[in-house]
């Protein structure tokens, strides 16, 4: 009777102490403990796809914190990036070799899952090895892999979830949290718990960003008064406004010369399209998130450097680092990358070449998710970048006839402005000031005052 009642509580004990097979146990480069659990696999997409996540449960309370999944844009760049260098709890110091803590990890207030997509980007791949992709197969991909996810960690099931991401995540996001709103998900996706959606300096109309790009340069002084007068005059009418103005496809060939030289100007001098005020970092990175960006910045205007001889230039960021770390054999056994899957870069060119884009504005998405009268959006933008402007997403916010509930005000962190916001009922639009394309990592502080914010529905 005593061995048996040893054995059984011996199994007991086994089964209490178990963990997920998923958790990181221990990462090359850690040089210190944590205070929470993390986990790292693959999910489930359409069949023979499979994405990467890494998912960090929250430092405070992950039972009852909302689950945030984020998103990188591109299309074609890895969320790691957001995870490694913006909002996640560890980050890759410049010798690609060690860690550091994150002091505004997103995590000290929420569970945060990081998905790589579409298959191709980062550690996610197809068995067939066929990237090419649009819109709806990669918003349809995420929400068969969410599935996947509550099903390993069903315990999260009744969390508040949120939809975040930035850049080309304009797009990844408003079309998962579609299908999220109305598709047949046998989960908790339609109940009380899925809150809301953030989108950071978000790709939402090619049109606005376009158009707004010229005033952009011209206001932020990279526009002489000579150009100016032109651009007026053969694009506008002789009068500039936003209404006015035609940037983007005028059939005049004056306005076509005139935009070519302003384009020439914003990507072709050695400017830092991310950060306006921020020096390029001179890397030769072949694969670099800044040109898969500044492809989908200038690839509306009139080229006048033929060959795309905008990339020729050195991009602004560097991932080296990132790269590094993650290709080390020892960080992909830690993470459980399959043996097989192709080496870690920010950017997958396969992907990228092969994307199609069937979308050139979310207004219907975001109308109606807004018009849901359950749900909240946050759209946010850092007030120096140049590969998403605030003013086109502010045009995309004003232009969804939404009623204003809440003129432009400044909010602070630490009693200093950190910029503007305006809602629009359930709708807010935000400024960072002083903040490139990537805000948590150009201003942490007022990335984590924001997040944290709308979050616990607090006033900013």
């Amino acid at each position: 009777m005593f061995s048996i009642f040893f054995l059984l509580l011996s199994f007991s004990s086994c089964v209490l102490t178990s963990s997920h097979p998923d958790e990181v146990k221990d990462l090359p480069g850690l040089g210190f403990p944590l205070n929470y659990k993390h986990y790292s696999g693959y999910l489930n997409a359409t069949k023979g796809r499979y994405l990467h996540y890494w998912f960090v449960e929250s430092q405070r309370s992950p039972s009852s914190d909302p689950v945030v999944l984020w998103v990188n844009g591109g299309p074609g760049c890895s969320s790691l990036d957001g995870f490694l260098n913006e909002l996640g709890p560890l980050h890759v110091a410049a010798d690609g070799m060690s860690l550091y803590n994150n002091t505004y990890a997103w995590n000290r207030v929420a569970n945060v899952l990081f998905l790589e997509a579409p298959a191709g980007v980062g550690y996610s791949y197809a068995d067939d090895q066929q990237y090419s992709t649009d819109d709806d197969s990669v918003s349809y991909d995420n929400y068969m892999a969410l599935q996947h996810f509550f099903k390993k960690f069903p315990k999260f099931k009744n969390n508040e979830f949120y939809i975040t991401g930035e850049s080309y995540g304009g797009i990844y996001i408003p079309t998962l949290s579609l299908r999220v709103l109305t598709g047949p998900a046998n989960i908790n996706f339609k109940t009380f718990y899925w809150k809301d959606f953030a989108i950071g300096n978000g790709y939402l109309d090619v049109q606005n960003l376009t158009n707004s790009l010229i005033f952009f340069a011209y206001y932020h002084s990279l526009i002489g008064p000579k150009l100016w007068t032109s651009l007026s005059q053969y694009c506008c009418g002789g009068h500039a406004t936003q209404e006015t103005c035609n940037f983007a496809d005028s059939p005049s060939q004056d306005c076509q010369n005139a935009v070519s030289e302003a384009s020439d100007i914003v990507g072709g001098t050695g400017l830092n399209i991310y950060n306006l005020y921020s020096d390029c970092v001179q890397s030769q990175d072949k694969n670099s998130r800044y040109l898969f960006d500044k492809k989908n910045l200038l690839r509306h205007l009139p080229d006048s450097k033929k060959g795309n001889k905008y990339f020729d230039d050195p991009p602004c960021t560097d991932a080296s680092n990132l790269r590094k770390w993650l290709n080390q054999p020892s960080v992909r056994q830690a993470l459980h990358i399959r043996p097989h899957v192709q080496d870690w870069d920010i950017c997958s060119s396969e992907v990228g070449m092969g994307y199609n884009q069937l979308y050139y504005t979310m207004r219907p998405q975001i109308l109606q998710l807004i018009g849901s009268g359950v749900l909240r959006g946050l759209i946010y933008n850092g007030d120096v970048d140049m590969a998403c402007n605030f003013l086109g997403d502010e045009w995309f916010s004003y232009h969804l006839g939404l009623k204003v509930t809440k003129e432009f005000t400044p909010w602070k962190v630490d009693k200093q402005i950190a910029g503007f916001f305006k809602s629009y009922g359930n709708l807010t639009f935000v400024t960072v000031k002083g903040s490139g394309h990537m805000v948590p990592q150009d201003k942490p502080a007022q990335a984590f005052k924001m997040i944290e914010s709308f979050l616990s529905r607090k006033p900013l």
